[in-house]
């Protein structure tokens, strides 16, 4: 009984995440340096140096070996926002960059739209083992997946302002954060949506200006219009792209298997708008399932993703199956495949030559999220019924 009531307790969780987020800080400056002789958390300091590099006039999105190992592909107005931690010791800013990716990520978490207090608690737990993935690598996932998250719910609150904000805010952290739009639209207020978007993109668009003057501003776009152009041709990841490379030989245009991936997730989207009720919404379920589609879409489409990209695509796994009021057996077992394959795939529980023989070589973390988009996707197109669907799923 009393465990059952610490997977229930949402202090637990805050506890935890903090935890995690503390522990993963320590573990990577205790390490100090990785390969190469960089540091262990050199996302991190990709992440600071671009600021500096942006108020020295450099070019951000060139390489510098000196500093840093890879390079820096955010938007100008992400580089601006770290400027404060440039101020701080690594030990103090790594902590509080996990920290941000962390807390807010539970924020959201805990309140996620038609959904009951205790699955909310359940998802909070499913995935935060793959959050402290992202978090010891100090990467931007966890801000990512509660930017699109809190856009959820405020639009649920019928605030269109700070929904816009979050969508802007994630997509110029990721491009692919633009995305979150989509469901969005479905909802009633989406002129009001539309507008608050624009008048965000423009804030954000010009934010740079506070360290850098307006033709040093428009160098730097270019700089990284052409890091993006080159960087598409990169690698095809843990995506559809590369599943479909590794598992069939097959190697068709990356703009292609996009667009293909765009059209059904449009599609989608369209399915759950036309079944809005008289109060113009969707049903609750065809709402989560759209989120949950296109957090899944971020990661699976994403010809960059990583390993610790996936707690986006697992935020979406949780969703779906959670906000399944009667969830079937087959439902069950895909998404514990996904979290053996996302989230227990790297550490010791599979062996090395496990690891390196099968699980990486044939993308094995990307498989059963794919599968779950295409079950997700199909389940949205099914026929509507009434009888099943409700405004709530608590």
């Amino acid at each position: 009984m009393w465990l059952r009531r610490f997977w229930n307790h949402p202090p637990a969780l805050w506890v935890a995440y903090t935890g995690a987020a503390l522990l993963a800080s320590l573990q990577s400056v205790w390490l100090r340096s990785g390969k190469g002789g960089y540091t262990a958390y050199e996302n991190y300091v990709i992440f600071r140096n671009a600021f500096a590099h942006l108020l020295q006039g450099l070019n951000p999105y060139a390489p510098y070996p000196a500093e840093q190992w890879d390079l820096y592909k955010y938007s100008p107005a992400f580089a601006v926002v770290m400027g404060p931690f440039s101020l701080l010791p690594d030990a103090v800013g790594l902590s509080l960059w996990n920290l941000l990716n962390a807390l807010p990520l539970l924020w959201a978490i805990l309140h996620l739209p038609v959904l009951d207090a205790q699955r909310r608690c359940w998802i909070g737990w499913f995935v935060l083992l793959e959050l402290l993935i992202s978090l010891q690598n100090s990467q931007s996932n966890g801000l990512m997946a509660a930017f699109a998250l809190l856009a959820w719910v405020a639009l649920e609150r019928g605030r269109p302002h700070a929904a816009a904000g979050w969508v802007a805010a994630g997509g110029f952290l990721k491009l692919f954060g633009f995305l979150a739009a989509l469901p969005a639209l479905v909802y009633p207020r989406r002129w009001a949506l539309m507008g608050w978007g624009s008048i965000w993109v423009v804030v954000l668009l010009v934010l740079p200006l506070a360290v850098v003057e307006p033709a040093q501003l428009v160098r730097v776009y270019e700089w990284w219009v052409a890091l993006l152009r080159a960087d598409h041709e990169a690698s095809v990841g843990l995506s559809v792209m590369g599943w479909l490379q590794t598992w069939f030989g097959w190697q068709p245009p990356k703009l292609a298997v996009v667009c293909v991936g765009l059209a059904l997730l449009l599609g989608s989207a369209w399915m759950v708008w036309r079944r809005r009720g008289p109060e113009g919404l969707p049903p609750a379920r065809e709402r989560a399932y759209l989120w949950a589609s296109v957090l899944l879409w971020m990661v699976i489409f994403n010809h960059k993703a990583e390993s610790p990209t996936y707690i986006i695509a697992l935020c979406g796994a949780a969703i779906w199956y959670w906000s399944t009021p009667h969830a079937t057996r087959w439902m069950r077992l895909l998404l514990w495949t996904a979290f053996t394959m996302a989230s227990l795939s790297p550490s010791d529980l599979f062996p090395p030559a496990v690891r390196m023989g099968f699980v990486q070589p044939y993308v094995l973390k990307a498989v059963p999220c794919i599968f779950i988009w295409l079950t997700l996707t199909a389940q949205v197109c099914l026929p509507f019924r009434p009888n099943r669907q409700t405004n709530s799923l608590s």
